[in-house]
């Protein structure tokens, strides 16, 4: 299966920052909350490994590689420990269990772009299962899912039960819900837990205010009386 079509340098742009976001948010399920330094050349900082860890590390790139799958999402997890000063069994770690959830997303969603893959990858490491992927398998003309998996690994990261956040991204994908809605879920739930209210009570509040849409798959479209329905 594949998904590339061509894409504008500020969407590449726009997803490489939920992407980013992304790497940044699982990585706390992963290694210490230690505060980040300054950036440094890649090679720099893949130097201040000890050797058997680096030489580990490089084994799962190699490995990744071998399998077709992205590398440099394994290296951001590898320079964010060193940046984090992770020890180093807890950074091949992290390694291992980003390889494993490429994995695992590859086995569902098949051979998607790499920023697909990566923010596929997240979601199962913020605790999604990979069945749970199955609804974003079949590729939709003009949408893309980061947005949806970006703020469903943050739901689960804020404490929202999985079946529920899952449940909940899922519905509104399949509904046709755009990347504004999607935002707006995530902006809504967090304020809301910001303000002490319970992670999965805000979401079930928040989900009710989501506006329903019509799925975007082939076929003819919804006639607007079932429309209207959904959205009740």
């Amino acid at each position: 299966m594949s998904r590339s079509p061509v894409q504008s340098r500020s969407t590449v742009r726009a997803r490489a920052r939920w992407i980013s976001r992304l790497v940044g948010a699982t990585a706390v399920l992963l290694l210490p909350s230690l505060p980040l330094r300054g950036q440094e050349p890649e090679q720099d900082r893949m130097a201040k490994l000890e050797t058997k860890t680096r030489q580990a590390v490089e084994l799962l790139v190699d490995s990744a590689m071998a399998e077709g799958l992205p590398t440099q999402p394994l290296r951001s997890i590898a320079y964010l420990g060193i940046a984090r000063k992770a020890g180093n069994q807890q950074i091949v770690a992290a390694v291992h269990r980003k390889l494993n959830a490429l994995r695992a997303a590859r086995a569902v969603l098949g051979r998607v772009d790499t920023l697909e893959l990566d923010a596929a990858s997240s979601v199962l490491l913020a605790g999604a299962k990979p069945s749970q992927l199955e609804t974003f398998k079949t590729p939709q003309r003009g949408r893309s899912d980061l947005r949806a998996f970006a703020v469903w690994a943050d739901l689960i990261m804020r404490g929202v039960p999985g079946e529920d956040a899952s449940s909940a991204i899922g519905r509104l994908w399949e509904e046709g819900a755009d990347d504004a809605t999607f935002v707006s879920l995530w902006n809504n739930v967090q304020s809301d837990i910001l303000r002490g209210l319970n992670p999965g009570t805000a979401l079930q509040n928040r989900i009710r205010e989501a506006p329903g849409r019509p799925p975007t798959t082939k076929g003819p479209q919804t006639p607007e009386g079932q429309e209207n329905a959904r959205s009740e």
